[in-house]
């Protein structure tokens, strides 16, 4: 008896609660329609040369001031400033030899080439090189560059092939590839330092070294 009332409440509430649920549903999702739709409605704009509602301005108008912008707050009115005296960018080791003579024999006293002549770092010297240095000074290392070869550059460059090369300290090549030599630009900023080195191992190891032992 008990069982069959159960069931009896069970077919009566269940289709009520469904109902209900679909309709409530049904309900929502109209409201949610025509919330899309007013926002359709009211953000777009008939006129072509207006740009309609912004409703973030904060992210087209910014706040804070431009780089190039005037500034009212420093004295000189400027928003982009100087870097403090003394500060260096991040991850950046000053070079603390000056561009003279003495400044480029004290580089090769005082810095030793950390990179040992493997397989590994001999192969990024080549590739280093040959983007870098082999237009003036040939890939063979014998100054028969495309830049020479062409009459770019009326100045024949040096030959790396030579004992003199063999001979110069790494310090003083890494001091003349930071500051450029006669008509030689600087590579401070094209080659990283590491890779400065390499190309050095590379001249040394590789064109100089077995080149003049081929000759012998």
């Amino acid at each position: 008896m008990i069982k069959n009332r159960s069931l009896q409440i069970k077919n009566i509430f269940l289709p009520t609660f469904t109902m209900r649920m679909k309709k409530k549903l049904i309900q929502n999702l109209v409201i949610s329609l025509i919330i899309v739709l007013s926002q359709f409605q009211f953000s777009c704009e008939t006129d072509r040369n207006s740009r309609g509602y912004e409703y973030f301005p904060e992210m087209v108008y910014s706040k804070a001031y431009e780089t190039y912008a005037p500034n009212p707050v420093f004295p000189d009115g400027k928003t982009a400033q100087p870097p403090v005296k003394g500060t260096i960018p991040a991850n950046m080791v000053p070079y603390q030899y000056p561009n003279t003579p003495e400044g480029m024999r004290l580089a090769g006293l005082e810095l030793i080439n950390p990179f040992e002549p493997n397989k590994e770092n001999l192969a990024r010297g080549k590739f280093e090189y040959d983007i870098f240095c082999a237009n003036c000074h040939g890939f063979d290392g014998r100054g028969d560059g495309n830049l020479y070869a062409n009459g770019t550059y009326p100045s024949e460059p040096p030959s790396l092939i030579t004992e003199e090369i063999l001979n110069i300290p790494a310090g003083e090549l890494f001091h003349i590839m930071i500051f450029g030599s006669a008509i030689m630009g600087p590579f401070a900023s094209l080659i990283r330092s590491e890779d400065k080195w390499k190309v050095i191992l590379y001249m040394k190891q590789e064109l100089s070294r077995k080149n003049l032992n081929t000759a012998q």
